[in-house]
Parts: structure tokens; C-alpha cells; sequence
């Protein structure tokens, strides 16, 4: 059977039901219908109904959501029901502050090693992480089941590395580089432009100034 085509808009709705959802529990909440949880969540009920139903449902009609079963589910969706092993690639301040991000952990994000090329980063732990050469990455993968790699270098080595990972079957990367990755159809790659994200919430910001 074909699998359907989920847009990306939903996709990014997912993470923010699970949130959501992980508070309710967190609260006591055992069920909730599609108009409270859009009170919440400032989505219209038909739209939080539309984006599961995409998924099969999970509601019954005068009872609403069970709260535990649907958070349950939607980390199944997203794939954060089950261990993730990552490297990082690039031990400067951001790959530390990467690393040092326990709730990657929680998630099931587990970061195996960091790699750099600076002779004062290598051969020391970040939370107890090891820093690695470079030129041991494709070692590291012969003998280590790794699933995503993060990408926190400079952009004019980012493409040579990605070459370096998909030769070694790396199947997803997390790109934090300003660069486009050319990557084959197989490979996933999550681009986070941060410079690009700011560059929008100005233009908002510019918007509000004008309407004000």
C-alpha cells in the first residue's frame, strides 16, 4: 500500500502536539477534545482533526483524545519512540552547546561522538562525549550504528564532509552549515538556516512597526 503524502505544514504541527500533549500528562489530564486542545495550541479544531486524521484519528466522537495513548502515538510518528544514535560533526561553541543539551537525551537523541579538526578540541569529553579526529570518522562509522549526523561546520567544508558521510551510509543529516547540501534522493537532510529564521522574525517585527 502507498504510503500518503504528509504536507510539511502538518509535519511541523506534530512536534507542538506532542508538547502539548507531554504537558497535559505532565498536569493529570487524561483526555481532552479537539476544541480544548486548539485553545491551546491557537490551531483551529478542524485543522487539529484534518492533521490526525491523516494518521488515522485517534479520537472517538463525544469522548475526545486520550491523552496518553495520542502523545504515545505521535512520538511513534515521529520516530522518537525509539533510540536515535548521532555524531556531531564540529566541536566549536555550537556543537558543544549542542552537546550539552540533555534534552536530546529525553527524546532518545543519543549523541555518540563529536568530531573536529582543532588539535585543542580533540581528545577531550563534552558530558563526557569524546572529541574525535576527523580522520577517524570513517572508522568510527565501520564500527558504530549511527543514524543522523549534525553538521556544525563552516560552509566551505560542509559539502566534502557530507560526501564523506553518505559514503559511509549515513542516511540523515541535521545541516547547520550555510550551504545547500547536495545529498542523493535516499539521504534526508534538515536544513536549519538560523541567520535566514532571523532574518524572518525582522521582517515581522518591521510589519508591526509599520501597521503600528
Amino acid at each position: 500500500m502507498e504510503r500518503k503524502e504528509i504536507s510539511n505544514a502538518v509535519i511541523k504541527r506534530l512536534p507542538r502536539y506532542h508538547r502539548y500533549l507531554g504537558e497535559l500528562l505532565e498536569n493529570g489530564v487524561e483526555r481532552i477534545s479537539s476544541n480544548d486542545l486548539s485553545e491551546k495550541m491557537s490551531v483551529t479544531a478542524s485543522q487539529i482533526r484534518q492533521d490526525l486524521n491523516n494518521f488515522g484519528g485517534f479520537g472517538q466522537q463525544g469522548y475526545g483524545y486520550n491523552v496518553e495513548y495520542l502523545y504515545n502515538e505521535i512520538a511513534k510518528i515521529l520516530g522518537i519512540d525509539r533510540r536515535n544514535n548521532m555524531i556531531i560533526i564540529g566541536g566549536g561553541n555550537f556543537g558543544q552547546a549542542l552537546t550539552n543539551y540533555s534534552n536530546f537525551e529525553r527524546r532518545g537523541f543519543m549523541i555518540q561522538a563529536i568530531f573536529d579538526i582543532s588539535p585543542d578540541r580533540i581528545g577531550k569529553n563534552v558530558r563526557n562525549i569524546p572529541t574525535l579526529d576527523m580522520t577517524e570518522l570513517e572508522s568510527f562509522l565501520s564500527e558504530h550504528e549511527i543514524d543522523i549526523a549534525v553538521l556544525t561546520i563552516p560552509k566551505h567544508a560542509a559539502q566534502e564532509v557530507t560526501d564523506r558521510l553518505v559514503s559511509c551510509g549515513i542516511g540523515a543529516i541535521w545541516n547547520f552549515a550555510h550551504l545547500d547540501l547536495k545529498v542523493p534522493d535516499e539521504v534526508v537532510v534538515e536544513n536549519v538556516h538560523l541567520s535566514e529564521s532571523l532574518m524572518q522574525l525582522s521582517y515581522r517585527i518591521s510589519e508591526k512597526r509599520e501597521q503600528g
